[in-house]
């Protein structure tokens, strides 16, 4: 059977009803891999299923558990990558990512936002443009985990870095690429004042994300969490402290119809 969305691998989720319907009865299921077992369940069949392939979380991972399942994803897609979909692995030491690139030829590997993605081309932008503000220096790992994820899931991407609230300058500055952007994440730390700034400047839906960067009273990512949980412009969706991936991802699905 022709399949009904080809850009679904490059994470282009399906829109019309009848169209997911027949995508969910056409996906094959999450096939187990004995190479996996005790292990892990790879769900090798989301990218078909769902419009988006699933990632792997290297963190908490033995190097013989994490090196099996990189073994088994290029297993998989030694035939037709693009079936799988782009293949991140986040919270990736140096090491473990070493480990992952000597399984996946042609992987690519950002130190900065410790993720690998496989295949490595980024795949050709659709949709909206995902927008991704950086409070500060400090924060720029994880805005750059949420930049990368929203790229290899397809879209348009820009990432503004050190536009934080202590200048509000910067930020009225970036008015014109706010307003053209379809998603925006915004990521920061300390009082994580700027996602609530940026939705009152946005006609798109803001993600805040809170880091872990600030001082004692910042409760490693609690204090702007909160902050960002109680923006007093509407329109702000929030994830967990640092968890640059989900609102990458997050955007990525929001922006895919443009």
């Amino acid at each position: 059977m022709a399949d009904p969305h080809p850009d679904r691998a490059h994470g282009v989720a399906p829109t019309d009803l009848t169209e997911r319907v027949v995508l969910r009865e056409s996906a094959p299921p999450s096939a187990s891999d004995d190479s996996l077992e005790g292990i892990a369940e790879f769900d090798f069949g989301r990218a078909a299923r769902r419009g988006y392939p699933e990632a792997v979380l290297c963190e908490g991972k033995t190097m013989d558990h994490l090196v099996a399942i990189a073994r088994a994803v290029g297993e998989r897609g030694a035939d037709d990558p693009e079936a799988l979909g782009t293949i991140l692995f986040t919270r990736a030491t140096a090491e473990q990512a070493e480990a992952v690139c000597r399984e996946l030829t042609g992987a690519i590997h950002d130190p900065v936002a410790r993720m690998v993605a496989w295949p490595g081309p980024v795949p050709e932008p659709s949709g909206g443009t995902v927008l991704v503000l950086c409070a500060g220096t400090a924060d720029i790992p994880v805005a750059r985990e949420a930049w990368l994820t929203a790229q290899h899931l397809g879209r348009p991407t820009e990432l503004v870095v050190d536009v934080g609230v202590a200048g509000l300058h910067r930020i009225l500055a970036r008015v014109d690429q706010i307003a053209a952007a379809s998603a925006i994440v915004v990521v920061a730390g300390m009082d994580g004042a700027l996602a609530s700034v940026v939705a009152g400047l946005a006609s798109a839906p803001v993600i805040g994300v809170p880091t872990s960067v600030g001082y004692g009273a910042a409760f490693e990512g609690l204090a702007p969490l909160l902050s960002m949980l109680n923006a007093c412009s509407p329109g702000v969706a929030v994830v967990n402290i640092d968890n640059g991936y989900g609102a990458g991802h997050m955007a990525a699905q929001i922006a895919a119809t443009g």
